[in-house]
C-alpha cells in the first residue's frame, strides 16, 4: 500500500489517475483507453481510495483479461493512492462515438 497524501485535491488527484490511465493501451489499438472511451467513470473516496468503472470494445474482446490489471497496476503506481477497484461492465455497449476527437483523428475516423 502507497503513503496516503492528504495534502492533494481530489480534482488534482484524479487528474493523476487520468494521466496513468492514459498509459494504459488496448494493444490492438494504438489509442489510449481513456482516450477511446473505454473509463466510464472514475471516484475518489476518502483515504484516496480509487474505483474505475470501465468497458471493453467489445465483450469477446481478447485483452479482457489483461487491460482492467494493467489500469489498476498504472493507478496504484501514483504515490497518492491507498487502494484501486476496477470494475468492468457492458452497459451501456461501446460505441465508436465514446471516443474522443484525438483518437478519432489518431485512427482515421475525423
Amino acid at each position: 500500500m502507497n503513503q496516503v497524501n492528504n495534502s492533494i485535491s481530489e480534482d488534482e488527484l484524479k487528474m493523476k489517475v487520468i494521466d496513468a490511465i492514459k498509459t494504459v493501451y488496448d494493444p490492438e489499438i494504438p489509442v489510449n483507453v481513456f482516450d477511446l472511451g473505454l473509463i466510464y467513470d472514475i471516484n475518489i473516496f476518502p483515504v484516496n481510495n480509487v474505483f474505475v468503472l470501465m468497458t471493453l470494445t467489445s465483450p469477446s474482446c481478447p485483452s479482457a483479461g489483461e487491460i482492467p490489471g494493467s489500469i489498476e497496476k498504472a493507478i496504484r503506481g501514483v504515490a497518492e493512492i491507498n487502494d484501486v477497484s476496477v470494475e468492468l461492465t457492458f452497459d451501456p455497449p461501446y460505441t465508436q462515438d465514446m471516443m474522443t476527437d484525438e483518437a478519432k483523428f489518431e485512427l482515421g475516423f475525423l
